[in-house]
């Protein structure tokens, strides 16, 4: 087995708090697919996201990241701080 090691790279990202959904939308451009906010008594609220691969939810507290090739997907907070940090 040989082991890689990820080229480092900058990414635009955001983070989707619940609040700044306008932001999320005019990040995510063309591949914001919805929002929904389920009346629960622990507010859930999501965004859809279109990615490459399909439909993916964030749920509040996820960040929204662009890709190097402008795509766009979610990622869950704990992969985001051990993955990335600010450039």
């Amino acid at each position: 087995m040989t082991k890689y090691r990820k080229k480092p790279v900058e990414i635009d990202a955001m983070q989707w708090t619940g609040g700044n959904l306008q932001d999320c939308i005019d990040f995510l451009g063309a591949s914001f697919g919805g929002h929904s906010a389920h009346r629960t008594p622990n507010g859930k609220s999501e965004i859809k996201v279109l990615t490459l691969e399909g439909h993916h939810v964030a749920s509040r507290g996820d960040y929204l990241i662009r890709g190097v090739a402008g795509e766009h997907y979610p990622c869950k907070p704990d992969i985001f701080e051990a993955t990335y940090e600010p450039a």
